[in-house]
């Protein structure tokens, strides 16, 4: 199911249904009393709110085709706010991009992150704070939907066991394609850098080492194609 609820009949849906609303995407200076009505009742119950432009409520919006343009929208089913405890306490997917260098492709990642339905999205990387505002730039803002925390990947591997998840690495070292394997329950999907890729500390502590099947002439995929070939799949299988 969508966590976007989209427009204002499906917000005040939502609050009259008591759904967990985590945050609330508004229209900048909209003249629309039900959105505002909206708003007010989200400021009431300490719910986070954005204002955006009219371009950017569209792109976000499911349903935006035609005339049809939402004012406002609501985030359920993930907090973006989370902690790291709070993020595996959750349970679900999660991401983990061990040892990415380049800004733009780790944008990209945490949209396909988001957009796929994680939970999370944990980042280790030797980036500064330029490179990293590029990534958030590069991920079309969607870092404002999903938790992100910048990581040790060693770590964060150690403390998902420690929560139970089954720890799935992407690899070209691995033995299985992703149609191969169960992606249920909690699980850590972990990506690696461009060059190095994962590192052996990591996949020694893996459940399960995977690999993209490649037929081509050039021996590798861009960082974001693996993991959205994975998230598709993942959602797929968990799909009601």
């Amino acid at each position: 199911m969508s966590m976007q609820r989209c427009g204002s009949k499906e917000v005040s849906d939502a609050f009259v249904n008591n759904e967990q609303i985590y945050l609330i995407l508004v229209l900048r200076n909209s003249d629309d009393p039900e959105v505002s009505r909206l708003v007010a009742l989200a400021s009431s119950k300490s719910i986070p709110i954005k204002e955006g432009s009219e371009r950017d409520i569209w792109r976000m919006a499911r349903d935006n085709k035609g005339d049809n343009k939402p004012k406002i929208l609501a985030l359920v089913g993930r907090n973006p706010y989370a902690s790291i405890d709070e993020v595996f306490q959750t349970g679900g997917i999660i991401w983990l991009l061990a040892g990415a260098k380049y800004p733009v492709n780790i944008g990209f990642t945490i949209r396909t992150a988001e957009v796929s339905g994680a939970n999370a999205v944990f980042i280790d990387s030797s980036l500064n704070n330029s490179e990293r505002k590029g990534a958030l730039r590069a991920s079309m803002k969607a870092h404002r939907f999903i938790p992100l925390h910048w990581a040790d990947g060693v770590s964060i591997v150690d403390k998902a066991k420690d929560f139970g998840y089954r720890i799935i690495s992407i690899e070209d070292v691995g033995s299985k394609s992703p149609w191969e394997v169960d992606f249920t329950g909690n699980v850590l999907l972990i990506i690696g850098g461009e060059r190095a890729g994962i590192s052996q500390s990591i996949l020694d502590k893996s459940d399960v080492i995977l690999r993209i099947p490649m037929t081509g002439f050039v021996p590798s995929f861009n960082l974001q194609a693996p993991m959205a070939i994975v998230a598709a799949e993942a959602q797929r299988q968990r799909s009601p």
